[in-house]
């Protein structure tokens, strides 16, 4: 099979960190556009993306584009797409859409166009009138733009921040891609501390337990793709095979969670366990203003409560202040808060250095940084690089 184009989805905000994971991987021709990074690849390309892209909400193949004012447009351009050297004759592929801007705003009519779409070009292909849908499942979606509609299949099936290790339930935890992507943007490596003292269920700690060990994030899970006869179990084996060779399981960390919540700090801890980063990171129950660690050229990464799902108002801004407070005892780290509260830089008592917006879901918010001196030995490095396969 020749090159095809395949498109990582992103949350806005986290494009350039999403475009970087890619290139790590050793993909060409990559294009950055906002909420996605398209890409060249092949079989392989789509196992690696899967189990390696931190910050990724979904791997897509990327099947065509073209323009849509009508439905005869869109039935045709549909229909004129490579369907069945992807699908099967059982495949089952339940097709979603969306609208943008364009005149074909009806989404339950575009869907119902692009399968029966699928159908007829299926119907040519295999000279056969019925479909049983009875195989794996492709999933492909309709996306309409300024009339014009890309069709992509989803080769992940769930969202890539479903790791696997996150079961317990506990209020307002931040995605995992997003807090990779907060990590990766900052000054943190293995062989410096990294905090969280409002670690919530822990996400945060085990994601950058997770990039200083280089483990791949998907590797405790399963890909809709993984069941498609056109890629081979052999690249799937071959791919799993590689991401355990490059893991450094027994890579010492220092990561520290905290959080006043008892709750929270035992699904923190659950969690670590079944990421099998119990040994990685301590977690201990304490109020944010107790935060001290005597430890130069730390890294404070945190999504404290921004009062919208957890916190009045009154709660919030002092949390905030304490926050400032513990910066102003570690002078030489770098602290990097998430929130969508308005005026944080009054009650931290202290401008940032940047600021970066960046989506929590569906909650507008601001990774506000400020960054402390490098340590000596990282003195030549970037101040946003990743962890690569």
């Amino acid at each position: 099979m020749k090159p095809f184009k395949l498109t990582a989805t992103t949350p806005m905000g986290l494009e350039s960190v999403v475009s970087r994971e890619v290139k790590s991987l050793g993909c060409e021709q990559i294009t950055v556009e906002n909420g996605k990074i398209s890409f060249e690849g092949d079989l392989p390309s789509i196992a690696r993306a899967n189990l390696w892209l931190r910050s990724a909400d979904r791997v897509l193949i990327q099947m065509g584009e073209f323009p849509a004012a009508t439905f005869d447009e869109l039935f045709e351009g549909t229909k004129a797409l490579p369907w069945s050297d992807w699908l099967p004759k059982d495949a089952a592929f339940p097709v979603e859409g969306r609208s943008v801007k364009s005149k074909l705003s009806s989404v339950p009519a575009c869907q119902s166009i692009v399968k029966k779409a699928i159908v007829e070009r299926m119907k040519q292909t295999y000279g056969i009138e019925q479909f049983p849908e009875t195989g794996p499942v492709y999933p492909i979606e309709v996306a309409l733009r300024n009339d014009r509609a890309t069709l992509t299949i989803d080769t992940s099936g769930e969202g890539l921040h479903k790791r696997g290790y996150r079961t317990l339930s506990v209020e307002a935890p931040i995605k995992e891609t997003l807090a990779a992507g907060i990590i990766q943007l900052s000054r943190w490596r293995s062989g410096r501390v990294l905090a969280d003292p409002c670690c919530g269920s822990g996400t945060i700690p085990i994601e950058a337990a997770m990039i200083g060990r280089n483990i791949a994030p998907g590797l405790r899970r399963s890909f809709a793709a993984e069941k498609w006869p056109v890629i081979p179990a052999s690249i799937w084996q071959e791919a799993r095979a590689e991401a355990n060779d490059l893991a450094r399981w027994q890579e010492p960390l220092e990561i520290y969670g905290s959080d006043i919540d008892q709750n929270a700090v035992s699904a923190a801890r659950f969690h670590a366990g079944e990421a099998g980063l119990r040994d990685a990171i301590r977690f201990e129950k304490k109020p944010a203003e107790q935060f001290q660690i005597d430890q130069p050229y730390g890294c404070l990464v945190t999504n404290p409560p921004y009062g919208e799902r957890i916190g009045n108002r009154r709660e919030v801004e002092d949390l905030y202040g304490d926050l400032g407070y513990v910066a102003s005892l570690h002078e030489t780290w770098s602290f990097f808060i998430l929130t969508s509260y308005p005026g944080f830089e009054r009650f931290f008592e202290k401008r940032a250095d940047k600021k970066r917006k960046l989506y929590n879901g569906r909650i507008e918010c601001h990774l506000y940084q400020y960054l402390g001196p490098l340590p000596p030995f990282r003195q030549t490095e970037a101040s946003d690089g990743i962890a690569s396969p």
